[in-house]
């Protein structure tokens, strides 16, 4: 177990390279393939979020509407029942 853990850091220390002494972290970019990349994920969250915004919206006004047909339909049924209640 242990010969097998050294063989395998062994193997991981052999294959990592060394940094380049001449490489500076600090000049690394994306550069104009990561904008376009990036610039696309955001177009596509507003975009998702607008559609959400807008599917919500629809399905609060469908249940506005629902509400309002069945009190109407409530009305009318109690108007009809109090209409044949009276005598004439």
């Amino acid at each position: 177990m242990i010969v097998s853990l050294n063989a395998s850091i062994n193997v991981v220390l052999a294959v990592t390279p060394t940094p380049d002494p001449n490489f500076d972290p600090n000049t690394v970019t994306p550069g104009v393939i990561g904008f376009v990349v990036f610039f696309l994920i955001a177009a596509a969250t507003v975009l998702l979020c607008l559609d959400v915004v807008r599917r919500i919206r629809r399905t609060t006004y469908r249940a506005e509407i629902k509400e309002r047909l069945q009190a109407e339909q409530a009305e009318r049924d109690g108007d009809e029942g109090a209409s044949n209640d009276k005598p004439e």
